[in-house]
């Protein structure tokens, strides 16, 4: 088993690779490290990113254990995180050539979906604490139970509830209205994921059958 020094070398690497990676995402398209939206999207991504993953290290390294290292194995589930990933990409280049054309949004806008993207940071972190079988794949885990309490008393997936403002807030902090709309393109993505995964956990996790019949919506409360 890894010991925590391998966690925290292998969680700062990752990070630091997401760092490098983002930035050529954003500032090569701008043309220009005098991007502050850019600056600002990468500061209220990976600063809160970077504090849970010391408190992970420190309370839970099982949990940052898992979140490090699991692949998904479900065929549909590639094809989601495929096209996310082709998603993000274009958002990301999009917003910087926006920037460059000298048309982003008031940076005004930027700080309001920055203090939204924080919001969404607070609730994926009380997810986090209420539901300990958190997984980045589409797994039912041994011994796992279902949760109905707190927020998923409210939603089934109150995981993706936070992962969607997140992403919807990520083209608004980097100015781009153009890229918002493409980020709209993730719904469909989201809920395509969400079907496989209920499909998953009603054939295999005991009781999850009754929790969704006790908790109606799956991802907005009073619209899905």
């Amino acid at each position: 088993m890894e010991t925590k020094d391998n966690l925290l070398v292998q969680a700062l690497g990752k990070v630091g690779a997401g760092i490098l990676l983002m930035g050529i995402l954003i500032f090569l398209p701008a043309g220009t490290f005098a991007y502050p939206q850019g600056w600002l999207m990468i500061i209220v991504l990976f600063v809160p990113m970077i504090i849970a993953g010391f408190v992970m290290l420190a309370k839970a390294p099982d949990l940052l254990r898992k979140r490090l290292t699991l692949k998904e194995e479900r065929s549909d589930q590639k094809k989601v995180i495929l096209f996310s990933g082709i998603l993000f990409v274009l958002v990301f280049v999009i917003s910087g050539l926006v920037f460059r054309a000298g048309r982003p949004l008031p940076f005004g806008v930027s700080l309001i979906a920055a203090a939204v993207f924080l919001c969404g940071y607070l609730l994926y972190a009380e997810v986090l604490r209420e539901n300990a079988y958190l997984s980045r794949s589409v797994e039912v885990q041994q011994g796992q139970k279902v949760i109905d309490t707190g927020l998923y008393g409210v939603v089934r997936h109150p995981m993706y509830m936070a992962t969607l403002l997140l992403f919807l807030s990520m083209p608004l902090i980097l100015g781009s209205l153009l890229a918002f709309a493409l980020m709209l393109g993730y719904i469909p993505i989201i809920v395509l994921r969400i079907r496989d995964e209920e499909k998953l956990l009603a054939e295999e996790l005991p009781g999850y059958t009754a929790y969704m019949q006790k908790v109606k919506y799956r991802l907005i409360p009073r619209i899905w």
